[in-house]
């Protein structure tokens, strides 16, 4: 990974009919949204979509101009409803092929577990000129297409994907962190909040609220790629919340 001084950027479209019935919650948005961070890659942008062809293609073909990388999960598998290949491969004007290394990839695999049957070849299919991203669980290997990169729906699959790619993308400025907790409601600071924002145009802001031991607190993390504007960004915010009588927690609460 080379670092540089702009900020890279990453979208990710969550494939699934299985996602927005409710019938399955979305893990992999925290977990590509982590590792792309410590890649020097913000996560600007998620999107979720049914098994609809169209809606597929269109969503990558608006994303993957607008940002650096582009990241799909789901719809990869054996059966009729995984159709993640066939609408990337449309968005991009491609065939979709048998893969030769992910075929033998799957014949290896399940080659004491029954042979590779028509449903299990699914998952040798890709984009034509397509590189392959292993896949240590199952076999079944991820895509990278372009800026597209196109991966398992399950997580632990994912995880290990994306374990594959650490270090391989080209990443800008890593995005730097401090969390200041304080008993407060947040509308009590929203001012102050924005007044450190204005003064350190480098750092932005969350305000994550929440309720315990039966009052209202929040934790303010402040965010920059600049080591020297985060501290002093964080240093004004401390000063100011204590000058309001609201005792600040480095950390968080």
């Amino acid at each position: 990974m080379v670092e540089s001084s702009r900020i890279f950027t990453a979208a990710l479209v969550v494939i699934g009919d299985e996602i927005l019935s409710g019938r399955t919650h979305d893990k992999n948005i925290a977990q590509i949204a982590a590792w792309l961070q410590v890649q020097g890659i913000r996560l600007q942008e998620v999107r979720v979509i049914g098994d609809d062809m169209d809606a597929i293609a269109d969503a990558v073909n608006a994303l993957r101009e607008k940002h650096d990388y582009l990241f799909t999960t789901g719809g990869i598998g054996p059966t009729h409803d995984d159709i993640t290949v066939d609408a990337i491969s449309r968005a991009l004007g491609l065939e979709v092929i048998v893969h030769p290394d992910a075929r033998a990839i799957l014949e290896r695999y399940y080659e004491e577990k029954g042979g590779v049957s028509e449903a299990r070849l699914r998952m040798a299919r890709t984009p034509e000129g397509a590189e392959l991203i292993p896949n240590r669980y199952s076999g079944a290997p991820g895509m990278r297409i372009a800026n597209v990169f196109i991966m398992a729906g399950v997580p632990a699959i994912t995880a290990g994907m994306l374990d594959a790619l650490t270090g391989e993308l080209e990443g800008g400025a890593r995005l730097l962190s401090e969390t200041v907790g304080s008993w407060v409601a947040e509308s009590e600071v929203a001012d102050l909040l924005r007044e450190a924002e204005k003064a350190h145009p480098d750092c932005q802001i969350g305000s994550y609220p929440f309720f315990r031991e039966g009052k209202v607190g929040a934790n303010f993390v402040v965010r920059s790629t600049e080591a020297d504007a985060l501290a002093a960004c964080t240093r004004q915010l401390s000063k100011s919340l204590e000058a309001q009588g609201n005792p600040a927690y480095p950390g968080g609460i």
